[in-house]
């Protein structure tokens, strides 16, 4: 059932256009329109069901033209009400939560943040174009996370079995020392368990099932590694091509991205989006630049495990830092410098049709 708040304002003409901004939440989101003038119409909740998206659009564009939205939380409880407002001709653009400072003064309430979320669209504090997370890239992201949680749950598996071999009997432990991971997992997946309730007994049955769970992670774990690189060839084919880049870097980089990699408007916003472009920190006569701690922090993670591939392997890669340090800066200054310019080619490869910037200097 929706939660209506009654309005404080007269109804906007059917021709007058319109704002939405939506206050997201996992069973209820509260919505509130209010005019290109900035004065609010009325606030109201609809369950997060497909029928409530239909009664929150129906309920929003009975008060005039509607055609953009304001939504939190895009990438998690706004998602599914993102893709159908996408679906419906909306052009909905990402907000944050309001400012603590706005909110000590104005307080905090569902039907405020909405009506504040709407108001960012409207003063054009908010631009970023919401994800639309409905293509190849969305798949990519579920695959990635379902991969992370394997391979975590692979390590913690592995570690367990070892630690069960230190305290093992010294004959089980001495059959099976000095043997590498793989043939240590298939032979303690072989290992014949008496049925008794014995120390000994629950040891091997105990290596049986952590090598067996280790065994069956890594097949998932190939698995969904064939199926992130399939996707990965779906939306950006020539990814995978650029050197240093594997598909966990170009799954965490085309994630930060989004299926609609036209939202950024130039390799700027890409490397602001990744943290890799310095943020400007002059006062006076002090003109400097600093670090940027901001930015997706695993695109960012992704485009530093590219840069180690390219030192060890790449000769005009090594030749670029040696240069830049001479010039004075320190290799970790250097290597922040190398990041910006993978995080141009990778942008180049990503969107060849808005590339308009000569190659990268640095292969």
């Amino acid at each position: 059932m929706t939660q209506h708040t009654p309005s404080r304002h007269h109804a906007a003409d059917s021709s007058e256009e319109v704002v939405l901004g939506i206050d997201t939440h996992k069973d209820v989101h509260v919505a509130a329109v209010i005019t290109t003038t900035g004065v609010l119409l009325d606030t109201r909740g609809f369950p997060t069901t497909r029928e409530g998206y239909r009664q929150l659009l129906s309920w929003a564009r009975a008060f005039g033209q509607l055609r953009r939205a304001g939504v939190e939380c895009t990438g998690s409880y706004g998602a599914a009400l993102t893709r159908f407002l996408n679906s419906e001709g909306i052009a909905v653009t990402e907000v944050n939560q309001p400012d603590k400072a706005i909110r000590r003064r104005r307080g905090k309430t569902d039907a405020i943040d909405a009506a504040a979320a709407a108001q960012a669209v409207l003063s054009g504090r908010a631009t970023a174009t919401a994800k639309t997370t409905d293509g190849p890239v969305e798949t990519i992201r579920l695959f990635k996370m379902a991969k992370t949680s394997a391979v975590k749950s692979r390590s913690q598996a592995i570690n367990q079995l070892k630690a069960v071999l230190v305290a093992a009997e010294p004959a089980l432990r001495e059959s099976l020392a000095g043997l590498s991971n793989p043939k240590l997992i298939r032979q303690c997946s072989e290992l014949n368990a008496a049925q008794d309730t014995s120390p000994e007994a629950a040891t091997r049955r105990t290596l049986r099932l952590l090598a067996r769970r280790v065994m069956h992670l890594t097949e998932e774990i190939a698995d969904l590694t064939a199926r992130i690189t399939t996707a990965i060839d779906a939306c950006a084919p020539k990814l995978l091509n650029v050197y240093g880049v594997g598909p966990d870097t170009a799954a965490a980089l085309l994630t930060a991205v989004g299926d609609n990699p036209g939202r950024l408007g130039s390799e700027a916003s890409f490397a602001a989006l990744c943290g890799v472009s310095p943020v400007e920190a002059s006062s006076g006569k002090t003109q400097r630049r600093r670090l940027n701690r901001g930015g997706d922090r695993q695109a960012n993670s992704a485009l530093y495990t590219i840069v180690p591939a390219r030192l060890r392997w790449d000769t005009r890669t090594r030749s670029y830092v040696e240069r830049r340090i001479t010039e004075g800066k320190t290799r970790r200054e250097a290597i922040r410098c190398l990041k910006r310019y993978v995080a141009r080619e990778i942008y180049q490869t990503i969107t060849p049709a808005r590339s308009n910037t000569p190659a990268a200097a640095v292969s």
